[in-house]
C-alpha cells in the first residue's frame, strides 16, 4: 500500500508533469544530463572513443564509468530523501547528471571535457529555471516598502519569506507557499515576499545572508506588531543556518498557522461589521421622526398668530 499511493499520485498528475518538463529549460538540461550516453551508445561516434574494457568494445561503459554513475545514483537518492517537490527532484537528479557528465567526459578526452563545461557554463548564465506563475496571495515587497506594511497594522500578522530568484531552493519552495497563502491568508493573517538578492540593504537589515554558502535561502520570519517573532531556519551563534526541511506540514506546525487563522478569523469579522456600520447608516423610525416634525408645526401657527 505504501507503493500504490505514491504511484497512483504521480499516474494522476502525470499529465501536469509531462507538460512541466516540455518546458525549453527541462528539454535543454535533459539532452545534456544525458549527452555522455548519447556519445557513449550512438553508432559511428562511439567507435572513435577510448576504452578500458577487456573486449575492446568502445560502445559500452567500462567499469570505471559504472562506478561513476553509480556514485551519481547514490548521490541523488541522498539529495532527494529531503527534497518537498517534483522540482527539487528533477533538478537534483540534473545538476549531479551534468557533474557527472563533466568527469566522465574530461576521462574520455580533455578537449570533450572543456567543451563540455563550457558549454554548461554559457547555459547557466543564460538560461533560469522557469517561476512560479500560478494563484498566490502574496505580496511583493521592495526596500521602501517592507517597513511600512510590517509596521501599518499591529493587529496584522505577517509571514515573510525572504527569498533570491537565482536560488534553486527557493524556486522550488514558490509554490508551497503559494499554496500555503491560499489556505491560510486572510484580513489577520497575510504572506509577503521580498527578493533579497535584488535589495541588499533588506538583507542586511532582516540578517539573511543572500550568500550560496550561508543556506538561508528561502527563509520564512513572523512577524507581528512589526517584530520579528522566530524565523525558519534559525541562525545559530555563528552566523550558520540550522538545518531545516521547508514542507508544508513542517510550516504549518513550526509557525501554528492553524491557531493564528483562526484568531485572525475575528480581525476579518470586525473589519466587515466597520464597514457595514458605515455603508448602511441607521434609518430614523417614524414615530421619531414624528415627534421632531411637531415642533415645527407649532412653530409656524404661533408665527401665524403674530402676524
Amino acid at each position: 500500500m505504501a507503493l500504490i499511493t505514491p504511484l497512483l499520485a504521480f499516474l494522476y498528475h502525470l499529465p501536469l508533469v509531462y507538460k512541466w518538463l516540455l518546458k525549453p529549460y527541462y528539454v535543454a538540461s535533459i539532452f545534456m544530463s544525458a549527452a555522455f550516453l548519447a556519445v557513449r551508445k550512438t553508432p559511428g561516434v562511439c567507435d572513435h572513443l577510448d576504452t578500458q574494457r577487456e573486449d575492446g568494445n568502445p560502445c559500452d561503459f567500462d567499469w570505471r564509468e559504472v562506478e561513476i554513475l553509480m556514485f551519481l545514483s547514490a548521490i541523488v537518492m541522498m539529495k532527494n530523501r529531503r527534497a518537498i517537490t517534483v522540482e527539487q527532484h528533477v533538478g537534483n537528479i540534473i545538476l549531479f547528471s551534468k557533474v557527472a557528465n563533466v568527469i566522465l567526459f574530461f576521462r574520455l578526452d580533455i578537449r570533450m571535457g572543456l567543451l563540455y563545461l563550457t558549454l554548461c557554463i554559457v547555459f547557466l548564465m543564460i538560461c533560469k529555471p522557469p517561476l512560479y506563475m500560478g494563484p498566490e496571495y502574496i505580496k511583493y515587497f521592495s526596500d521602501k516598502t517592507i517597513d511600512d506594511e510590517l509596521d501599518k497594522d499591529s493587529r496584522v500578522t505577517w509571514i515573510v519569506e525572504f527569498f533570491a530568484n537565482w536560488s534553486p531552493e527557493c524556486q522550488s519552495f514558490a509554490s508551497v507557499y503559494a499554496d500555503l497563502s491560499l489556505k491560510y491568508n486572510c484580513a489577520g493573517l497575510k504572506f509577503g515576499k521580498v527578493d533579497i538578492g535584488r535589495y541588499g540593504e533588506v538583507s542586511k537589515k532582516y540578517k539573511v545572508s543572500a550568500s550560496p554558502l550561508s543556506k538561508q535561502l528561502p527563509s520564512l520570519v513572523l512577524f507581528q506588531g512589526g517584530k520579528e517573532v522566530m524565523r525558519r531556519p534559525q541562525v545559530d551563534k555563528k552566523g550558520r543556518a540550522v538545518s531545516w526541511s521547508f514542507t508544508e506540514e513542517n510550516i504549518i506546525r513550526e509557525f501554528n498557522l492553524n491557531e493564528l487563522y483562526q484568531k485572525s478569523k475575528k480581525l476579518n469579522k470586525t473589519k466587515g461589521d466597520k464597514v457595514s456600520q458605515y455603508q448602511f447608516p441607521p434609518v430614523p423610525e417614524e414615530d421619531e421622526s414624528e415627534q421632531q416634525g411637531a415642533p415645527a408645526e407649532a412653530l409656524e401657527s404661533e408665527s401665524k398668530k403674530d402676524k
